[in-house]
């Protein structure tokens, strides 16, 4: 369909070149290709909704501006991709927020657990923290697009866990500074696991435990390699789109419009398929004999422990930007 639309706009522009001769032809190349790096596979909800947006942004500026994706951390691995999109090696991409954590700790806050616990509460803390995320990545020559939230987060492991006394000794997963608090917390033994490496990392024993959602769960088939998923639902992580100020800058007034108006459709989009991947991944780790497990309220007691534990460490590193979030959030 794609292909389809795309032939039928090119068989448009070389009636029009052949029409007004070499200056429409010139007018009809006339187009900007944005190289846009992605962590995930084509089969990722947050990818699926990319190519949406890449597809809108194509459409509201009648082509002069076309979006190649590449997916997966096939141009830049996801550690690289921020940092690619600052120097501009990559005019745009896609990476978790809370990688950026260890540079500022606002990066952070939504994976603060227990902070945030639903998808409301999800959104209206995000709201809180937006205006000091777009002025510290304007800071850095990056501009906020937008940003959709994963499921939330549970926990998996190859047994049922009751207490973090389960969790003791532990290699547990940990993709950020976050979630490798959380482990030191718990008193597991935190490991850097790419998604990618997750399959191998258990079946090697390099990793035992991890705290992810639904999604990534069943995107790489857990039931291989583990048999509990805890619905925890601990926070709501949050991907976000980030484009080069310089390259944005170049764009004519139409074409910034489109991408900020197809942008903000993404958002709103790509909140709402979380909701639904939340349910739909859920079920099928149940479908290939993952036991879901509510968990005890002797866990949920104890996380929430480690979960004040992290609020007020969070709150310490981020300053007056965090306590002045914190304080948009609860009013």
């Amino acid at each position: 369909m794609l292909q389809s639309r795309f032939l039928s706009r090119a068989g448009v522009r070389l009636v029009a070149a052949a029409a007004f001769g070499l200056a429409g032809a010139a007018t009809v190349s006339a187009e900007t290709k944005w190289d846009m790096p992605t962590p995930y596979g084509d089969s990722n909800f947050h990818t699926q909704n990319i190519a949406v947006f890449a597809e809108d942004v194509k459409e509201k500026t009648d082509g002069s501006l076309v979006i190649q994706i590449h997916s997966a951390g096939s141009l830049f691995k996801h550690p690289e991709i921020k940092n690619a999109v600052r120097k501009g090696l990559a005019p745009i991409g896609e990476t978790l927020v809370s990688r950026l954590s260890n540079e500022d700790a606002v990066f952070g806050v939504d994976s603060v657990p227990f902070l945030a616990p639903s998808y409301d509460k999800a959104w209206k803390l995000y709201q809180a923290a937006k205006p000091a995320m777009e002025e510290k990545l304007d800071a850095q020559g990056l501009v906020l697009l937008y940003s959709v939230p994963w499921p939330p987060q549970g926990v998996y492991a190859k047994k049922e866990i009751n207490s973090i006394d389960d969790m003791k000794g532990l290699k547990f997963r940990a993709y950020n500074a976050a979630t490798e608090r959380l482990a030191q917390l718990a008193g597991a033994v935190p490991t850097q696991v790419e998604v990618p490496d997750i399959p191998t990392a258990f079946s090697t024993g390099r990793v035992e435990a991890m705290i992810t959602s639904p999604s990534t769960g069943a995107n790489s088939k857990a039931w291989d390699y583990l048999s509990h998923y805890h619905d925890t639902q601990a926070w709501l992580p949050k991907n976000m789109v980030i484009v080069n100020k310089s390259a944005f800058d170049a764009l004519s007034d139409e074409e910034k419009a489109a991408v900020l108006e197809a942008a903000a459709e993404a958002e709103k989009r790509g909140w709402e398929a979380s909701k639904v991947e939340t349910n739909g991944k859920t079920a099928i780790l149940v479908e290939n004999g993952i036991t879901v497990v509510k968990p005890s309220k002797q866990l949920i007691q104890d996380l929430a422990g480690i979960g004040e534990t992290m609020a007020a460490e969070w709150q310490e590193q981020a300053g007056e930007d965090g306590a002045a979030i914190l304080e948009a959030y609860k009013n």
